[in-house]
């Protein structure tokens, strides 16, 4: 007996720093995620609340795929542009230098702090690419004949209707990896996740109108 319980706690002894080895590793690894969620938060998170949930998208940046994508169809294009949900504000400054006038639209402190930031250090004038801190949905977007956005699929329907109701028909818009729900594309580049798509404002209402005779 003497000697089971001696192997017992020679066992418990080796098992003992195991033990605390792993905890350690786990209280670390917890800290870790926690830091990281912290500073992911402090991007994703801001202006949140001032939003309606079903509305909410998280911080998600475009790759370079995605951005040289986005570009491909608005060649040609001119006039407004307004990027619904602007980010660290890459798409914007690569718009503005084609000649565009651009808009970026984020309601993050710290993305909106840090696109400013890059614009003045870059000497970007503001007629050629602003950011604003503004709630896309609650602004009217009738002065803009170019739109893109890159937002959750959640939200493309509401965000179609809004489209539809204010812009111009000659207004471009260019969705990227989420394609609008029922709207007829006139173009697409890409595929995956990086697929792009352009849609024509007019020829959008004028199939839809089709659509509804026809139900």
């Amino acid at each position: 007996m003497e000697d089971s319980v001696e192997v017992i706690l020679q066992d418990s002894d080796l098992a003992l720093p195991h033990s605390r080895g792993h905890y350690i590793l786990t209280a670390s690894t917890g800290a870790l995620l926690t830091g990281l969620y912290g500073v992911w938060s402090l991007f994703a998170m801001p202006g949140f609340r001032k939003v309606p949930r079903a509305l909410r998208v998280p911080y998600l940046p475009s790759c370079k795929d995605q951005t040289l994508n986005i570009m491909k169809l608005l060649e040609g294009r001119r006039g407004r542009l307004a990027d619904l949900g602007s980010g660290d504000g890459r798409l914007v400054f690569a718009a503005s230098s084609t000649g565009l006038q651009c808009t970026g639209f984020e309601i993050n402190s710290m993305l909106l702090a840090y696109s400013r930031g890059k614009a003045h250090w870059n000497r970007v004038s503001p007629s050629k690419a602003t950011f604003v801190k503004k709630d896309f949905w609650k602004t009217d977007l009738s002065m803009y004949n170019n739109v893109t956005v890159f937002l959750a699929p959640g939200v493309m329907e509401v965000l179609g209707e809004k489209l539809l109701k204010e812009l111009p028909d000659d207004a471009c818009v260019i969705a990227c990896r989420f394609p609008f729900p029922h709207w007829p594309h006139h173009s697409s580049v890409g595929s995956g996740l990086d697929q792009t798509w352009a849609y024509d404002i007019s020829t959008v209402r004028s199939r839809l109108r089709k659509i509804k005779i026809t139900v």
